[in-house]
Formats: C-alpha cells, sequence, structure tokens
C-alpha cells in the first residue's frame, strides 16, 4: 500500500470519536484530525440490557455531524468500529441497521478479543518495550493482554469501565472513602482471575484517555520540561501519590485541574485506582504511557495486509527515525553513511583505548546518527536549538522520555555551552558519568557530520594511530575535499576534548589527481 487516506470513527462507551488518518510508504501513519464527542453511551444502556431511544439518537447526530465533517475533509475511506457500549446492548443489532438507514455509515462491532488484540498491535508497533501487561480502560470495558518478545500470549475483557464503574459504586460526583474501598476490592478480585497477570513483574503500559489524561496531571504538577505523553513513565509511587493528590480535590477543583479534561473530572479517580490495583496484582515497577490504541491497531493492521514490511514492531525506533530524517530533507543514502562513518570513528576511539567499546552505545551513536542536525532543515544558523526541540518535544515511537533527550542532547551538538543549556532541565535524569558520556559522543557526532559537509560521500575511510604527544587521523577521501577538510579542523576541538589528546589530521585523496 503506497497511500492512503482513511478516517476510524470509534464508538465507544464514554466517547466518540472521529479520527483522519494519511499513510504513505515515505512519511509513514500521520493524523490528520482528531474530534471527540463525549456522548457517554454507557449510560443510555437500561436494566433491561436495552440501549434507550435517547441514547440512540445521540449516537444518530453524532455520526451525522461526523459524516459532514468527513465531506468538508473529502475523505471517502471509512470504518466505524464500535465497542462495549453496543455490544452489550441486547437491541445492538437493530442499532446497527438503523444507523446505516439514517447516517449511511455501516458499523462494524469488535469482539472482546477484537478489542484486545487490536489495543496490543498498537503498542507493539509504537512501543520498544518487549515485554508487558496492556490495559484499555475504555467507559464500559477493560482489555488486558499480555505480550512477551512482542508476541501476544494471552488476552481478556472485561465488562466494566470508567463509566460503569462509577454507575456501579459512586453515588455523587466524586467517589468517597468508603466507595472507594468497595470499588477496590472488586477490582482487585477481577484482576486476580487471571493467573496469567499474577507477579510477572513486567511493565504496565495503559492505552486510552483516563491514561492519558493522569499522564497529563503528572506532568504538570511537575512542571515537565518536554511535551508529549507517548512513551512517558510512572512508577508505583507516583501512582500513589497522585491517587492522593486528587482524593483530596473538590469536582469543581478537579474540573479545573491543569492536564485533566473537564468531561473526566467524575471518572478519572476510578480508572487512576484501576491501575493501581493492576500494578498491585502484577507487581509491577513501571507505569508506561501510549497515545496509540485501538484505532490506531486498526489501521496497522489494515496496511501490513497488503505491505508485510510497512511497520517493524522489532525494530520500532529505525523505521521512525528514517522517516523523521526524510521529513527534515535527509535522504536514506545520507542515514546509511553517517552512520557507517560514526560506526568506524567510534570503533576506531576503541581501539585505541580512548572510548570503551559497549554495544549499547554504539547502538545510542547510530541511532543519533540518523537524526544528527535534523534542524538545519528550518535553519542553518540556529540548527542546534532547532534539532533539540524537534526530538524532544514529539511523540517518537519506540523510545521513552529519557532515550528521547538523550537522544536530542545528542544530535543537536554544537559545543560544550549549548549542550549544557540543553540539558541543565534534565539534571537529575541521568548520572554526571552518563551526561559526560553523551556529550563526548555528541563531540564525535558533530565530527562525523563535518565530514560530509559538502552531501558528497568522498571520505570512505576513517583510520587512527597514536604518536608520542597526540593522535593522528587520517581521512582517506575519494575527490577533492576542501570543504570537509575546512570543516573537520573547525570541529577538531571538540573531538580532541572528548577524547583529552591533540590530534593532527591528514587528508589523503586517493584516486584524485592534484595536478
Amino acid at each position: 500500500m503506497n497511500e492512503l487516506k482513511t478516517a476510524i470513527i470509534d464508538i465507544g462507551s464514554n466517547t466518540i470519536r472521529l479520527v483522519l488518518y494519511q499513510y504513505d510508504n515515505e512519511e509513514g501513519l500521520r493524523e490528520l484530525g482528531n474530534i471527540k464527542t463525549v456522548a457517554r453511551l454507557r449510560t443510555y444502556l437500561q436494566p433491561s440490557g436495552e440501549m434507550s431511544d435517547e441514547g440512540i439518537q445521540v449516537l444518530s447526530e453524532t455520526l451525522l455531524t461526523f459524516k459532514a465533517m468527513l465531506e468538508d475533509f473529502e475523505v471517502t475511506d471509512v470504518k466505524a468500529a464500535a465497542t462495549a457500549a453496543i455490544r452489550q446492548a441486547i437491541n445492538r443489532d437493530k442499532i446497527i441497521e438503523e444507523m446505516k438507514e439514517r447516517t449511511g455509515i455501516q458499523i462494524e462491532l469488535l469482539s472482546e478479543e477484537e478489542e484486545a488484540y487490536f489495543g496490543y498491535v498498537a503498542v507493539a508497533y509504537s512501543m520498544g518495550t518487549k515485554s508487558a501487561v496492556t490495559i484499555d480502560i475504555g467507559g464500559g470495558s477493560t482489555e488486558i493482554t499480555l505480550f512477551e518478545n512482542k508476541e501476544i500470549q494471552q488476552s481478556h475483557s472485561f465488562p466494566f469501565g470508567t463509566v460503569s464503574l462509577k454507575q456501579r459504586f459512586v453515588k455523587g460526583d466524586i467517589i468517597n472513602s468508603s466507595e472507594k474501598k468497595e470499588l477496590l476490592a472488586f477490582v482487585k478480585e477481577q484482576f486476580q482471575t487471571l493467573p496469567w497477570i499474577k507477579n510477572v513483574a513486567l511493565p504496565i503500559i495503559a492505552i486510552g484517555g483516563s491514561a492519558r489524561n493522569i499522564a497529563q496531571i503528572h506532568q504538570q504538577k511537575h512542571d515537565y520540561p518536554i511535551a508529549s505523553v507517548h512513551g512517558y513513565e510512572m512508577t508505583k509511587e507516583n501512582l500513589d501519590d497522585l491517587s492522593l493528590f486528587l482524593g483530596q480535590l473538590s469536582f469543581q477543583e478537579l474540573k479545573q485541574l491543569d492536564g485533566l479534561s473537564s468531561d473526566r473530572a467524575d471518572i478519572i479517580v476510578p480508572a487512576l485506582e484501576v491501575f493501581r490495583v493492576l500494578m498491585e496484582v502484577v507487581s509491577s515497577e513501571t507505569f508506561q504511557l501510549t497515545k496509540r490504541g485501538l484505532r490506531e491497531g486498526l489501521i496497522i493492521q489494515r496496511i501490513l495486509q497488503t505491505d508485510t514490511q510497512a511497520f517493524d514492531k522489532y525494530n520500532v525506533f529505525e523505521g521512525n527515525a528514517r522517516r523523521l530524517a526524510r521529513q527534515y530533507g535527509r535522504s536514506e543514502v545520507e542515514v546509511d553513511y553517517l552512520m557507517h562513518l560514526a560506526d568506524q570513528l567510534y570503533r576506531e576511539c576503541c581501539h585505541l583505548g580512548y572510548l570503551q567499546y559497549h554495544p549499547e552505545d554504539l547502538h545510542l551513536l547510530a541511532k543519533a546518527a540518523k537524526v544528527f542536525n535534523i534542524g538545519e532543515y528550518i535553519e542553518l544558523s540556529s540548527s542546534s536549538q532547532h534539532t533539540f526541540y524537534l526530538i524532544a518535544n514529539q511523540s517518537i515511537d519506540g523510545l521513552n522520555h529519557l532515550e528521547r533527550v538523550k537522544l536530542a542532547l545528542l544530535a543537536s551538538y554544537k559545543n560544550k555551552d549549548y549542550f549544557e543549556r540543553f540539558a541543565a532541565p534534565f539534571a537529575t535524569w541521568m548520572s554526571r558519568e552518563e551526561h559526560r558520556k553523551i556529550r563526548d559522543f555528541g563531540a564525535l557526532l558533530k565530527f562525523v557530520y563535518a565530514l560530509n559537509v559538502s552531501k558528497r560521500n568522498i571520505v570512505h575511510a576513517i583510520e587512527m594511530h597514536t604518536e608520542e604527544d597526540h593522535v593522528q587521523l587520517n581521512i582517506y577521501v575519494k575527490k577533492n575535499a576542501a570543504a570537509e577538510k575546512y570543516q573537520a579542523n573547525r570541529h577538531r576541538k571538540h573531538l580532541e576534548r572528548a577524547l583529552k589528546i591533540p590530534m593532527k589530521i591528514n587528508f589523503i585523496e586517493e584516486g584524485w589527481n592534484n595536478g
């Protein structure tokens, strides 16, 4: 599949959402628009099990509004997927038939197994975590999966979600202490029916709007220095502290809370308590967030059916880094070439003992080489600032936030002063030794980048050897390298500082006649 412009209508128990996507081989999957209606369809399920006429009317009006928007966007390829609220309604066939008649939109009702599976697909293809327990808590159901080495092992769907838990356990707008106790006991009992999650001690990856809101509240509360929740990580202690904090707020205070959508003010605490219970049952230390979910799982699965190479769940970052580089004017050939030069220079430095070889260090260098200095696409004179901002402040599939900051610091390296300025908000994120290592690797990458300043890929080998009082660096080139000579000598001091030894550079022009 070379190109696809499509839309998903996700009919959930709490919200109905229209999301427009564009996919092409070059740029991957991009979100073009995202429109949400808080319909709370779950509240229209009557004791008899039927969805009321009022609920059907709310759904119909929402779909007609979305249909008009689809015409504005000129999108004709649409998939409408319904989950728990429709699934749990005994008049579901009538609802689906009526929607087709009233709106022309054919609703596909997802089974519990399908809903869980598509959530797993979204996580597997957007997160670097190899093994985890996922939770997708919606308004009317909660899906749990277990995957190991990116392969799904188990899945289960519980017929409760944030809206149904609130209906069952909470009498007022917000939960009180006795209600919370009952809710916790119920959820714990439910989760303990799954022997395959008990004490597996894997990370929890949370999907859905409630999880994203919890991450946003935590970020706002701690003046978090970078944007986005995708790849954000919290601890069990963080969730416990947040539970105490939210438990002290009135309904009005919750509605005004930064990071929390006002329409989730009454269901955010039940959602948080569910996450806390799951972490306890799993014996998990890490709570990770993804902004991907059911919708992305549906699209990814569809694309993979026609192009099995479109996404690689085992190397999530690699494919995204290439797309990111391409987006900012970097060709595939140049990306590979910069990685090759970085690999050569690193190995030479290790061979002479100026750096200590570690495969994970080389892997980090290769990652950063792919996107080094991409900010020059915006403006050459301030490329360092643009590079750091672009990488640190956008969701990058396959990276958590610490990995993203390390990548941004490496890829934006200009000099020691700039590095320290960019690194200052993240002083507590890494050790002094790690900080110094990233700074030194940044200097190495800056030098490598100088060796291809003319974008002609003319350096074919790098060789280092130690003299009495300096390092001799021989750069073998295929043709005249005036621009590379100038740039390499300008940036030599950064590499000398990193390796702690003076350096002499000799460009050896092979197969090129000076005369």
